[in-house]
């Protein structure tokens, strides 16, 4: 029997119209993926380390990751909207994200709150790297309004980093 039709007739029923071409629908909607895998991965070691978090500053450091957990956390329902939006599909599952992640996972039974925040600290680095990446491909196929989004959560992640930064400092 052949399911060929079928899958082509589901495919079908997730379509969504745009005007951007087929190979833009792909290329974007496949990094948008990949990003929103990489923030769950990074939401999720933030509330980790939120949770896990202890010594004298504990106060402090809790709030500024329960702050930044929740700000990383309003990504995620809008990166898998924008891939719908242009016509593609996004994460099906906790074992997607871990295929599509780039940004690692921290297991560790102890973590010392210096090294969570340096840690947290370096995700974000990359994670702005990644979201200037998807940045330059979004602007090359004319998708202006993920490339407008974009622009917001590159200033976020650099607010996210500059805060850890400064919170690491030890030369002062």
């Amino acid at each position: 029997m052949d399911t060929r039709p079928a899958i082509r007739q589901r495919k079908a029923a997730l379509a969504t119209p745009t005007d951007l071409g087929a190979d833009a629908t792909r290329d974007i909607a496949a990094a948008l993926t990949a990003l929103l895998a990489d923030v769950f991965a990074l939401y999720l070691k933030t509330k980790n380390f939120h949770w896990h978090a202890s010594g004298r500053h504990f106060r402090d450091y809790h709030l500024l990751l329960d702050e930044q957990g929740a700000q990383i956390f309003a990504m995620t329902d809008d990166i898998a909207e924008r891939a719908r939006k242009i016509g593609g599909t996004t994460l099906r599952s906790i074992g997607h994200i871990a295929r599509q992640q780039r940004i690692l996972d921290n297991d560790a039974d102890f973590v010392t709150p210096d090294d969570m925040l340096a840690e947290l600290r370096d995700d974000n680095k990359q994670l702005v790297s990644i979201l200037r990446q998807l940045h330059e491909l979004t602007s090359s196929y004319g998708d202006h309004a993920t490339t407008s989004v974009l622009e917001t959560w590159i200033d976020e992640t650099e607010r996210r980093l500059w805060f850890l930064f400064e919170t690491t400092r030890r030369d002062l």
